[in-house]
């Protein structure tokens, strides 16, 4: 019985790995970590992109859509004194149109700073002071008119890549790829 239990022993194969077999792992490991985090951080970017540009986009329609269901104006206007849509942005009622949230005027929602690698760059008619205004048709207007839309696009860049949102002459938005759309975005 000594015999066989000294021969089981004697033909059990070694446990854990060897020096080279560990070498060849954590080389096999670095090589997959080096392609892997390049493409890793290119879809954090797109992600940071998408989501800035999302809450942006949920901004217009908020605006939009509280200028139709309480019938008067109202405007988003980035947060700030500097005017930079990087530091924020707000949705509020605009009652001596001047662009800026007043003590007394009624903020219906303030949106956090984004990224400090984005960059948000705004293109629109009426482009003296950084603003959109909705009426309460849920059109868009400029501050020299209420009967001239205010129309143009925010183009949001991160990195390589980019995003626009589009607001029409009738006031609704819409989210392009620049990059895949060129034609139409």
């Amino acid at each position: 019985m000594l015999a066989v239990t000294a021969m089981a022993l004697k033909c059990r194969p070694p446990r854990g790995f060897t020096a080279i077999e560990m070498m060849v792992a954590i080389t096999v490991a670095c090589v997959l970590l080096a392609i892997g985090i390049p493409s890793f951080a290119s879809l954090i970017r797109n992600q940071k992109l998408t989501a800035t540009a999302n809450m942006l986009f949920t901004a217009v329609n908020l605006a939009r859509s509280e200028a139709i269901h309480r019938g008067r104006r109202v405007d988003l206007v980035p947060a700030g004194d500097q005017g930079n849509w990087q530091d924020g942005w707000t949705v509020f009622i605009d009652e001596n149109n001047d662009q800026r949230p007043d003590g007394n005027e009624t903020v219906v929602r303030t949106y956090p700073a984004v990224d400090h690698d984005m960059r948000i760059i705004p293109s629109f008619t009426d482009s003296k002071v950084q603003y959109v205004a909705f009426i309460g048709s849920g059109r868009t207007r400029t501050n020299t008119s209420s009967q001239t839309s205010q129309s143009g696009n925010w183009r949001l860049q991160l990195g390589g890549q980019s995003r626009k949102i589009v607001i029409n002459f009738l006031g609704r938005p819409r989210v392009c790829n620049p990059d895949k759309e060129s034609a139409t975005c």
